[in-house]
C-alpha cells in the first residue's frame, strides 16, 4: 500500500488480503478438526468474507462456490503451491505446472457454468459494507439477514427512473416503473460488444428481469447488443417495429424462439405505452417506433429514428401535448426533428443519444437550433444521463465519462 495505494482498488489485492486477514482472525475455529471439516470451514470463511467485494465488482454471487472452493483450496494449496516453488527454482518443471494450472482453469470454467444458485446484486453503499463486516467479526448471525437485505436492495423501487445510457453512437433506454423493467432499443456497433457493460450496469441498480425489450428498428446501433442481454436476463416480451423483419431482426429471433419468449411487432400499447408509429413505409427509419408515455404527470416521448416523414404523419393523427422529456430522433441528424415538429412538441428537456466524435457530425446544427427552447442534454458530453421523478418533483443526474 506505501508503494502504490492504488492497490486499494485492485479486486486481486482486496480479496488476497481481505480473506488471509480473516483466515488467521478465525485461525482458532480450526484447531483440532479434521481435514474435511477445516476445508468446508476455510471455504465458509472465504466466501462470507469476499462477499461484499465480489457484489460491487460483478453484481451476482455462485452460492455453490462455497463447494467448489473445497475442490480449489486442497489443488492450490498441495499442487499449484509446491509446484510454482519447485518451478521458480527448478524450471525444467515449468511445463507440469502449466499443465496442473491449465486444469484448474478447466475446472473453473465448467463450475462456473453451474448457474442455478447464482443471483444478482445491486450495487451495496460503502456504510453497509461495515456494518457486514462489524457482525461477523462479532461473530452476530445477523450477518444471513443482511445478505438478504443485499438481495432486495434497489429491486423494488420507490421512485420511477428514467435511464438514457451512454452506449456510443447508438441508443440504449431503461424505464423502471412500478417495479417494471422496460428496455427500449441496447445499442451495438461494428467494433466492439457493449452489451457486457450493459449487463453490469442493470445489475448494479437491482435489474433482475426485464419485463419488456422494445427493438424501436432493425439498425445495428439499436438493437445488436439485444441478443447478449436476452440470454443473460429473463425476458419476458419482445416488441418490434412495423415492416419486413431484416437479417439483424430474424438473428435476435432464432434467440427469442430457442428460449420461448414471446415477441411480437407493430402494436399499438403495451401497458402505458403508446406506440405512435403504425405504418408501413420502405425504410428501417421511417419505421422506427416513436413511443408516448406519461410517468408521474411527466410525459416522455422516444423517438428512435423516426424521420421528419414519420413525425409530420404523427402530427397528422394525433393531438400531441408539450413533452416534458424528449429523446431526440436519429441522434440529432437533420433527417428527424424538424422545427414544425419541435414547436408543435415543445420539448422541456432533449436527451440526444450520440457517439462522441462521430463520422456524421451529429447533432446537427439546424436540430440544435431547433431545440434552442428546451435544455438539452448529450450522452457525448454529459455521458448516462438519468431523470428520476421523486414527490413529483423531476432531478436530473448524469455520469460524466
Amino acid at each position: 500500500m506505501l508503494i502504490n495505494p492504488y492497490y486499494l482498488y485492485d479486486i486481486g489485492f482486496l480479496l488476497s488480503f481481505s480473506i488471509s486477514f480473516s483466515i488467521i482472525h478465525f485461525n482458532y475455529l480450526l484447531d483440532g478438526k479434521n481435514y474435511l471439516y477445516k476445508s468446508l470451514l476455510l471455504s465458509l470463511i472465504s466466501f462470507f468474507i469476499s462477499l461484499p467485494i465480489i457484489i460491487n465488482s460483478y453484481y451476482s454471487i455462485n452460492f455453490l462456490s462455497i463447494l467448489f472452493n473445497v475442490l480449489y483450496i486442497p489443488y492450490a494449496c498441495f499442487i499449484i503451491y509446491p509446484l510454482s516453488i519447485l518451478a521458480f527454482f527448478i524450471p525444467f518443471l515449468d511445463p507440469f505446472l502449466l499443465f496442473f494450472i491449465d486444469i484448474f482453469e478447466r475446472l473453473s470454467l465448467i463450475l462456473n457454468n453451474i448457474t442455478i444458485f447464482t443471483f444478482s446484486f445491486s450495487k451495496i453503499p460503502v456504510y453497509m459494507y461495515s456494518l457486514y463486516y462489524y457482525l461477523i467479526f462479532k461473530k452476530n448471525n445477523s450477518f444471513i439477514l443482511l445478505i438478504i437485505f443485499f438481495y432486495l436492495y434497489n429491486y423494488y423501487l420507490v421512485f420511477p427512473r428514467v435511464y438514457f445510457l451512454d452506449v456510443g453512437q447508438g441508443d440504449s433506454i431503461l424505464i423502471r416503473n412500478k417495479n417494471k423493467n422496460t428496455i427500449i432499443d441496447t445499442g451495438g456497433s461494428y467494433k466492439y460488444d457493449n452489451s457486457n457493460n450493459l449487463i453490469l450496469f442493470y445489475k448494479s441498480i437491482g435489474v433482475k428481469k426485464i419485463d419488456t425489450m422494445i427493438i424501436s428498428h432493425g439498425d445495428l446501433d439499436h438493437c445488436k447488443d439485444g441478443i447478449n442481454l436476452v440470454k443473460k436476463f429473463k425476458v419476458k416480451n419482445v416488441i418490434f417495429n412495423c415492416g419486413s423483419f431484416n437479417e439483424l431482426e430474424r438473428e435476435i429471433i432464432k434467440v427469442l424462439d430457442k428460449r420461448k419468449i414471446k415477441y411480437h411487432s407493430c402494436i399499438d400499447k403495451i401497458d402505458d405505452l403508446y406506440f405512435l408509429q403504425t405504418n408501413d413505409y420502405d425504410n428501417e427509419n421511417d419505421n422506427s417506433n416513436v413511443i408516448y408515455t406519461k410517468i408521474n404527470n411527466y410525459k416522455f416521448m422516444f423517438m428512435g429514428d423516426a424521420s421528419i416523414t414519420t413525425e409530420q404523419e404523427i402530427l397528422n393523427t394525433y393531438d400531441l401535448p408539450n413533452i416534458d422529456i424528449l429523446k431526440v430522433g436519429h441522434h440529432g441528424s437533420k433527417t428527424s426533428s424538424s422545427e414544425v415538429f419541435i414547436k408543435n412538441t415543445k420539448p422541456k428537456y432533449s436527451v440526444i443519444s450520440v457517439g462522441k466524435n462521430n463520422r456524421y457530425g451529429h447533432p446537427n446544427k439546424e436540430v440544435l437550433d431547433n431545440l434552442k427552447n428546451s435544455e438539452i442534454y448529450r450522452t457525448d458530453q454529459d455521458g448516462s444521463i438519468m431523470f428520476k421523478i421523486k414527490n413529483n418533483k423531476l432531478q436530473i443526474e448524469t455520469c460524466v465519462p
